[in-house]
């Protein structure tokens, strides 16, 4: 693809007093934007920093499927969306969380998402999500219905979920423009992690993954746990188990569930869909992910 220029952009962490609501459009360029997370991202085009929580993928947060029927600008949410959205509690963090990677995997780097919603103690958060990779930007108009693109932003945001909450740097790949690779990135990003598809979008909402198995202990050591799942200890057993990242289950090695890694691109083109179910069905929309050394 054709490679940009890197930007850092430089996150404001804590509140911004306003007296805007939940209401206005999506606006091509703002002064101010608001991160929770506080930290700096490093974007050009497919490597970015990801730290969504797996908790931020439970419906019980906000419902990606509540949000695609109609445009992604504030004046067309739902009002389920909109509650979601502007609850103060743990659940309404996890729904904020969720939407900002959406946005970032839809919408384009001069689109934004803004709103505001007011803490238990009166006190008014405006926020303000900006599009980084831009693999859907004219949802910001007009509903997500094409299941191609419900399956893209799926794979891209569970591709961007770590664990552990902390921020790791990544580089995502795959045939779309977007995702392409360039010489660079690819010797700064040489560890293939694993990849992601499913789609959060659909009626039963679903979400997959494989490891790569000459990147597990790597991607373990940098906090990197939802491809290949976090090893945790039965309390009751006192035996190793792996845990999925929340609602993204684990299909196995990529080795044995997807085709060959496409010699130019770095991705894998295939994987099969359910593997449970099916061991012939495959999805072409895949989103790779590479670490660094």
């Amino acid at each position: 693809m054709h490679c940009r220029c890197v930007r850092i952009v430089a996150l404001l962490a804590g509140s911004l007093a306003t007296t805007g609501c939940i209401g206005a459009e999506i606006e091509e360029d703002v002064e101010d934007e608001v991160d929770t997370s506080g930290s700096t991202v490093l974007t050009t085009n497919g490597y970015l920093a990801n730290a969504l929580s797996p908790n931020a993928l439970s419906p019980n947060a906000l419902s990606p499927n509540a949000l695609s029927p109609n445009a992604l600008s504030p004046s067309a949410l739902s009002p389920g969306a909109v509650a979601a959205l502007k609850n103060p509690g743990e659940s309404g963090d996890l729904a904020r969380q969720l939407l900002r990677y959406i946005v970032g995997c839809a919408l384009r780097p001069d689109q934004t998402f803004s709103f505001s919603w007011i803490e238990g103690r009166g006190l008014i958060h405006r926020e303000v999500y900006r599009g980084e990779l831009g693999l859907a930007p004219w949802w910001a108009a007009d509903g997500l219905e094409d299941g191609h693109h419900q399956r893209l932003i799926t794979a891209c945001i569970a591709s961007r979920a770590n664990w552990y909450g902390v921020s790791v740097m990544v580089s995502l790949r795959n045939g779309e423009t977007p995702l392409g690779s360039q010489d660079v990135e690819r010797a700064i990003f040489p560890v293939r992690e694993g990849a992601f598809w499913g789609n959060l979008f659909g009626a039963t909402p679903y979400a997959r993954a494989c490891y790569a198995p000459q990147g597990v202990e790597h991607a373990r050591k940098a906090q990197r746990d939802c491809a290949a799942g976090h090893v945790a200890v039965d309390p009751a057993t006192g035996a190793a188990t792996v845990q999925p990242c929340g609602p993204i289950l684990i299909a196995g090695s990529c080795d044995e569930l997807c085709t060959r890694v496409d010699m130019n691109g770095g991705y894998y083109s295939h994987c099969l869909d359910d593997p449970w179910s099916s061991p012939w069905v495959r999805t072409d929309v895949v989103i790779t992910s590479y670490l660094t050394r």
